[in-house]
């Protein structure tokens, strides 16, 4: 089965054309690409096994032409034909879905009503499926695959906010979590590596990008996560707030004269990494100048600091069952300055880094922890689209 995994951010297209047996096991990886910069002069990268990649720039003035730019190149590559199953991303699934789902119009209708919950992220996901249906028709199934179902395990206790209960049940307020499918991919990928089912392992997980979240995971399923009812909630990430006093929302628009809204926007986007160090929201700039400029080292002390607290508390809740801790994202998988501050003070519950394996393992899989360490610390590359693939072809096989 061929399955064309799209993912739609707010102004960008990412693709993959993935190849998977009837297991939903990922065979081989055929075509890949992203559209950038959707609603302007766009710019777009394509490429294939096989075949030369494609640079270009062009308008592009919405999702529907990205998508059809994207169906246009795939049809000229005669190894990708035919498509049998598209899998869309969509960060929010509410408390409706729970699992992946086949995306009919009812689904869609939902999914419309779930924007409210994520309006940065959910529009561009619900414009790509419509997209993506007038091109390829009714003759492709589709499926959409969410980053809060692999978190709907999460039990009562760690989801619910203490606010009034009636608040709560009416306004369906509660610890989603996200960046689900990265999580459920790192788990089953450390299982991989070490021979086990995902159901028999437990680890706290950490992936750490421009978005970061912490996960609780006890045989195979999260119990506890840091993004919580949107991804604002929990660690430091590159422009994201993460944790802080609610009181600061109205505080600061008495102070400042400015509305919530624009709180939520400063707390979104001008804040975290960006915020703190005054220069950059990318972590290889802020890692660059760790020695000579103080703001870069504190946004950097900060990250760490949080991460750490957030370890150390989900080790606890897991009561001494974690068997790992596992890197990944952008930072996670490529900053051995920041896995190293954020794990050596936890010396106290045996984690021991075997720094030489720290600062080699770049952007791949492996083990950085050193033998004598009681905990593994594995650095994972982060996959996806192979997720949503093995999710496409699973709910299509029950189907």
């Amino acid at each position: 089965m061929k399955v064309l995994v799209l993912n739609c951010g707010s102004s960008t297209l990412k693709f993959q054309i993935i190849e998977t047996s009837e297991s939903g096991a990922v065979e081989r990886k055929l075509a890949r690409g992203i559209v950038d910069r959707i609603g302007g002069q766009a710019s777009y990268h394509f490429e294939a096994d096989g075949a030369a990649a494609v640079n270009n720039a062009l308008v592009v003035r919405d999702h529907e032409a990205a998508v059809g730019l994207v169906i246009e190149w795939l049809g000229s590559k005669p190894g990708l034909k035919p498509i049998d199953a598209v899998g869309h991303r969509v960060v929010h699934g509410g408390d409706r879905f729970t699992s992946a789902v086949l995306i009919d119009d009812d689904v869609i209708a939902t999914l419309e009503a779930l924007c409210e919950l994520a309006p940065l992220h959910n529009p561009g996901a619900v414009s790509g499926i419509r997209a993506a249906r007038k091109i390829l028709g009714d003759a492709i199934p589709m499926v959409a695959a969410f980053d809060t179902s692999f978190h709907h395990t999460i039990p009562q206790q760690a989801a619910i906010y203490a606010i009034p209960y009636e608040l709560s049940q009416r306004h369906k307020i509660r610890r989603y979590g996200f960046h689900g499918l990265a999580h459920q991919h790192d788990i089953a990928r450390y299982a991989e590596l070490v021979g086990k089912p995902p159901t028999q392992v437990s680890a706290v997980t950490l992936h750490l990008g421009n978005g970061c979240s912490a996960t609780a995971i006890r045989n195979g399923q999260s119990i506890d996560t840091s993004m919580g009812f949107t991804p604002l909630e929990g660690l430091v990430m590159g422009t994201r707030s993460g944790d802080v006093d609610p009181a600061l929302v109205s505080y600061l628009a008495r102070k400042e004269r400015v509305d919530a809204a624009e709180i939520d926007n400063w707390l979104n986007k001008l804040s975290g990494l960006l915020g703190l160090s005054g220069i950059s929201n990318d972590m290889r700039e802020l890692t660059a100048a760790y020695q000579t400029n103080p703001r870069a080292r504190l946004a950097v002390d900060v990250f760490c600091y949080r991460a750490r607290k957030y370890l150390g508390a989900y080790l606890s809740i897991l009561e001494g069952s974690a068997e790992a801790v596992i890197f990944s994202g952008g930072i996670g998988e490529n900053s051995a300055l920041v896995r190293k501050n954020i794990l050596n003070a936890m010396a106290w519950c045996g984690i021991r880094l075997d720094d030489a394996a720290n600062e080699t393992m770049i952007g791949r899989d492996g083990r950085i922890s050193a033998p004598q360490s009681k905990l593994d610390v594995f650095v994972i590359h982060t996959d996806e689209e192979a997720i949503i693939a093995r999710e496409t072809a699973r709910v299509l096989e029950k189907k």
